[in-house]
């Protein structure tokens, strides 16, 4: 097909603009339509002339912006990635036409445990951030099989390699994206890692920390034994384990046995206390007193609290620094002392405790020392059976253990000092205010909103943002160093704001040089990164330019949409609104769109482990971007979808037509003149068909526009596909004759205006679907892209359409083809052609029927190729509305 033209584009600030842009000088359809190779001559198109480009110079009021979701770039591609970015690109393209300034960038979520690991198997290297930065660093062409053999690097070079590979990854997924349609504006991307989130990410902790929204403490911390790092309440995952109930007896100072029941029996050398229900009748008499562990030999006191559960096990527990979280709880609440003996790498500490005194009790401890959990549960047991202090046998169970999501054992539970940002956790003012703010968004669906508020309000504690990783923001604090070498970490020492983004392990703290770090007197710096959400959290303010461009930010914040995954409502929405309540006072956006999972054809989660992931790139090949951006926005927002190869072939039937019955109608003779706009035009449609056709026009943009303001497309896409199946295969089937002027000039120019102001307006009202199969055939007969032009319920052309549309009645459409498709069953049955002339035929119908009919019977004899037709006032068996019958079919010989 030859180029076209390109005219000038319709201003997306103004709504009521034409549509049409510069007119096209020519109707060129191609003879062979096709699918095939649309996608990349399009998606160049569209960056070459900045279709999707966002114009800075704006107003508040003229911009719709979207927080979109910046995928972890380190991950592989799946599908459920084309299935929620094309549910926010629909949303997108929408308001595009729709007269926005649409601000729709992209970011990368690149920075993290998932990068760090990616990086260490790529390259076999593994960081050290006390080893010195090497200028130019290679990794080893060839990476080291075994662990231990793999490079060791500084942290400032593993950044370096994180950073490379960082970009690689991204040019994938771009690429993907870009094949999909997405109308992103490229020149808005971001990373979570570059220099400008890092300060963006540093300042706002910063300003956290001065107004007493950040702080430092020592505190039981969930810990992850693998990863060697402190995990937040939002990663918490639990997961069904075997275990057992092992009964063991503590000793009342008289010699009588209390038996509790516990999973952890290791721990019974950090036990603290045993913890009973006020009202159990049971203990009630022992509250108070003191009762000594087996094996230690250590007296604790038996204590009463509420969360103690009277008909879990024997009723009363033994808290251990620290065993679960409801430790924690008994252990803060009942001021418990802190026996902490697991550490960072999950082994029992190497000296014994000074709570153990007696003999025994610390060579029972010495052979647990330095041993794992698991390895120390077995001589404890042991230790207990050979002493007969088990009673009866462990009892086997499956029970939820608390997980990091992307870890492989059990959390611990140890005391270390990290920092957090308060979220309301231990807040109640603050809790309820983000309850209160999250009831100004707009949820879609709304019932999600119930998720966010049950997660605010149980929340436990505020959110631990430090982590012991190597590639993320640095946490931008040092310490000053007393006569001892002692970190003095009540008086931090912070950089200025021009400093950001600082690395406190890598550059000298103000004030001092680089050889008095880690030295009396001198200084040290924060070792830790915050937590990637703690960045993540922050994709308002980075993408908007939040503190380097405050008018900037203004044009874009609050946004207007955020979408998102429902399974991230606690973490990345949640912790977005407390970064957008401290910094802004405010939420970060209008509206948010939640996307459902995507389920194998068995109904499960698509997940790498399972081995169930389908790989886009197959998809896409197979099927064309269109066919799956129509799979994918068939889905209603928060709806878990099945993988459905056969809503893709449903989508790639569309978009195929869509070409087809373009160029037909095309090619009949509708023209961009014969589009009507306005009520004068509108004159030229008389037809009742024509009419009737209009009104079913009228109604679906109506209600795709009422739907898409609602944020649900996929009543759009059911309300207009339905429409262009009428349209294809009962109006368009019905016309031909009057389209080729069998019927007189009037009635063809009804018709042509009728055929080209219904092409116009379904191109529009596909085009967010299907973007590729709509902007190639706007290009055969318009100038610019249908992806500029407007939406077609914009008021001006309402008008038209409205006009065009009066005095109609759609039922017109569907009464005339019901009675073509009761001539062409009486063909099928007769097993002639559909060319095949009846020479008679009866239509019995009410008579609100037949007077539908007879407005459109000149149509339906020449479609039918029928010379007779009698209509019969009558009321037909059961349901049907009409019914043809006497069918004469002119003999075969007379068939040429």
């Amino acid at each position: 097909m030859a180029d076209h033209a390109q005219g000038t584009d319709t201003p997306i600030s103004d709504p009521n603009a034409s549509t049409s842009g510069t007119a096209a000088t020519s109707v060129n359809v191609p003879d062979r339509p096709a699918l095939e190779g649309l996608e990349d001559k399009l998606s160049e198109r569209w960056r070459t002339e900045g279709t999707y480009a966002f114009e800075a110079d704006t107003t508040r009021e003229q911009v719709y912006s979207i927080d979109t979701p910046p995928p972890t770039a380190s991950g592989s591609l799946h599908v459920g990635h084309m299935f929620s970015y094309t549910q926010t690109d629909v949303l997108a393209r929408f308001q595009r036409m729709n007269g926005k300034n649409v601000f729709y960038p992209m970011g990368w979520d690149d920075n993290g445990l998932p990068t760090e690991r990616r990086v260490q198997n790529y390259y076999g290297v593994r960081c050290d951030p006390t080893k010195p930065y090497v200028e130019g660093y290679r990794p080893p062409e060839t990476p080291a099989k075994n662990q231990r053999d793999w490079d060791v690097v500084s942290r400032k070079n593993f950044i370096e390699l994180c950073e490379e590979l960082a970009v690689e990854d991204e040019k994938v997924f771009e690429a993907l994206f870009t094949r999909l349609g997405l109308s992103v504006d490229w020149s808005l991307t971001y990373r979570t890692i570059d220099n400008v989130s890092r300060a963006v990410s540093q300042r706002a902790f910063l300003r956290n920390l001065a107004s007493d929204d950040a702080y430092l403490a020592e505190a039981p911390t969930l810990w992850d034994v693998t990863f060697r790092t402190a995990v937040a309440q939002a990663e918490l995952e639990d997961r069904e384990m075997p275990g057992a109930y092992h009964r063991i007896p503590f000793f009342t100072e008289s010699g009588e046995q209390v038996i509790i029941e516990t999973t952890r029996p290791e721990l019974l050398p950090a036990c603290a206390a045993l913890v009973a229900h006020p009202d159990d009748e049971r203990y009630q008499g022992l509250f108070g007193t003191m009762v000594t562990s087996p094996l230690f030999e250590v007296p604790v006191e038996v204590k009463a609290h509420a969360l103690a559960k009277p008909d879990k096990g024997s009723g009363i527990a033994m808290v251990c620094t620290f065993g679960d979280l409801t430790d924690v709880t008994w252990w803060r609440e009942l001021q418990l002392p802190t026996r902490t003996l697991i550490g960072r790498d999950g082994r029992f500490h190497a000296e014994t405790p000074e709570w153990i005194t007696s003999e025994a009790g610390r060579a029972h401890y010495e052979a647990l020392a330095g041993k794992t959990v698991f390895s120390a549960k077995e001589v404890v047991v042991a230790a207990l059976k050979e002493a007969d202090l088990l009673d009866g046998e462990p009892k086997k169970i499956t029970h939820p253990v608390n997980f990091y999501e992307k870890g492989d054992k059990p959390l611990e539970v140890i005391s270390s000092r990290q920092w957090y940002i308060r979220n309301g956790g231990r807040d109640a003012a603050r809790r309820d205010a983000l309850v209160s703010r999250g009831r100004e968004v707009a949820w879609h669906p709304e019932f999600m909103r119930s998720r966010y508020e049950n997660w605010v309000e149980g929340l436990n504690g505020d959110w631990l943002v430090s982590r012991q990783r190597f590639f993320g923001v640095p946490i931008p604090v040092w310490y000053p160093l007393d006569q001892d070498g002692e970190p003095d970490y009540e008086h931090p020492i912070l950089p200025s704001d021009e400093a950001l983004p600082v690395d406190p392990v890598a550059e000298a703290a103000p004030g001092y040089e680089e050889s008095q770090r880690d030295v009396p007197s001198g200084f040290t710096g924060d070792p830790d990164v915050l937590d990637t959400w703690a960045t993540s959290s922050l994709t308002p303010q980075i993408v908007g330019q939040w503190s380097h461009d405050e008018d900037y930010f203004g044009t874009v914040f609050p946004f207007d949409l955020r979408p998102q995954g429902h399974d991230i409502i606690r973490t990345w929405l949640f912790s977005t609104m407390v970064r957008a309540e401290a910094l802004n006072e405010s939420i970060p956006w209008k509206h948010t769109a939640l996307s459902g999972w995507i389920l194998d054809p068995d109904r499960k989660k698509m997940s790498k482990s399972k081995g169930n992931v389908v790989v886009p790139t197959d998809v896409l090949d197979e099927f064309g971007s269109d066919a799956v951006r129509y799979w994918a926005a068939s889905a209603k927002l928060g709806a878990d979808t099945a993988y459905e190869v056969a809503q893709m072939k449903i989508g790639r039937r569309l978009a195929i037509k869509l070409l087809n019955a373009s160029k037909f109608a095309l090619n009949l003779g509708a023209t961009e003149q014969n589009v009507i706009r306005s009520a004068e035009q509108a004159a030229v449609i008389t037809n009742p068909l024509d009419r009737a056709l209009m009104v079913r026009l009228r109604e679906t943009v109506e209600q795709s526009t009422r739907a898409f303001e609602a944020y649900d497309y996929a009543r759009v896409l059911n309300l207009t596909e339905s429409f262009f199946w009428q349209f294809t295969d009962d109006y368009v089937e019905l016309i031909k004759d009057r389209a080729y002027g069998g019927h007189g000039e009037g009635e063809q120019a009804s018709v042509l205006a009728a055929l080209a102001t219904t092409l116009d307006a379904l191109l529009r009202l596909l085009a967010p679907f299907q973007p590729f199969a709509t902007d190639e055939v706007w290009s055969w007969w318009r100038a610019g892209s249908v992806h500029r032009a407007a939406w077609p319920g914009l008021a001006q052309e309402v008008t038209g359409i409205q006009a065009a549309s009066d005095g109609g009645d759609a039922g017109v459409l569907s009464t005339v083809a019901q009675a073509l498709g009761g001539i062409r069953k009486s063909k099928s049955e007769a097993k002639v052609k559909q060319r095949t002339e009846v020479r008679s035929a009866v239509v019995t119908a009410p008579a609100d029927r037949l007077e539908q009919l007879r407005g459109a019977l000149q149509d339906l004899k020449a479609a039918g190729n029928v010379t007779d037709l009698s209509l019969v006032e009558g009321t037909p068996e059961g349901d049907a509305v009409l019914v043809v019958s006497d069918v004469e079919l002119a003999p075969a010989e007379d068939q040429s």
